[in-house]
């Protein structure tokens, strides 16, 4: 991930809602992994790249494998305390 497409894209978490709301990225999406298949037509509408993110860089890196396999602009960004920490690093 470059700091390009991070200013450019959309923050997608693809944690679980719960896992979502006890903490994420700054103005990022949560569009879990397991509703991918129902809310692809969402995530193509959204300004890409997508930054996926989860807890480790595992549910990301299935989702990126999916969104690239429906032409959708993406890029696994990994942790989503990794892309937090980038993230702030940008409007330090």
């Amino acid at each position: 991930m470059t700091t390009e497409q991070l200013t450019k894209g959309t923050i997608v978490d693809v944690r679980t809602r719960g896992e979502f709301a006890g903490g994420n990225v700054a103005n990022s999406l949560n569009f879990p992994l397991q509703e991918l298949h129902t809310t692809s037509d969402k995530l193509k509408a959204l300004p890409q790249p997508l930054i996926l993110c989860c807890a480790s860089g595992n549910r990301s890196g299935q989702a990126e494998q999916y969104l690239k396999s429906l032409g959708i602009d993406c890029v696994n960004g990994g942790s989503w305390m990794d892309v937090n920490y980038l993230q702030a690093q940008l409007t330090a």
